[in-house]
């Protein structure tokens, strides 16, 4: 099951994957969300929570992420994923070079300062 984070900043999404996800979650949650953000916005910002209750992804969950990544691939601005699951942290290390946005990997116990990452302004050039 996907969820919303609430009370992020305007041009931020937030999702919580929580059991098993499936490709109707994405169908569902994720994708109305984030095409709508993208109709109001250039860039967005995205903080991905995978936690403790998470118990997998289906195949047609993954190929949707994937989908709605590239389709989008240079409109994030930032991405926070969150999460201990030592799979998922190391495919996010390895594969964190590719994403088009600073990307940031939090512990479950960090969530509270990936929200804050996430919604602060970014550093303009030459500070």
């Amino acid at each position: 099951m996907i969820e919303q984070i609430e009370g992020l900043p305007a041009g931020t999404l937030g999702f919580r994957a929580r059991g098993q996800v499936t490709s109707q979650d994405y169908e569902r949650v994720i994708v109305p969300d984030v095409e709508a953000a993208f109709a109001l916005n250039r860039k967005l910002r995205l903080l991905y929570h995978v936690g403790d209750d998470f118990t997998g992804f289906d195949p047609g969950a993954m190929w949707d992420d994937a989908k709605l990544g590239f389709r989008h691939f240079t409109g994030w601005d930032r991405v926070a994923l969150v999460t201990d699951l030592p799979w998922l942290r190391m495919t996010a290390t390895a594969m964190g070079f590719a994403v088009p946005a600073e990307f940031r990997l939090f512990g479950n116990a960090e969530l509270d300062a990936a929200k804050r990452w996430i919604a602060e302004p970014r550093p303009v050039d030459g500070d």
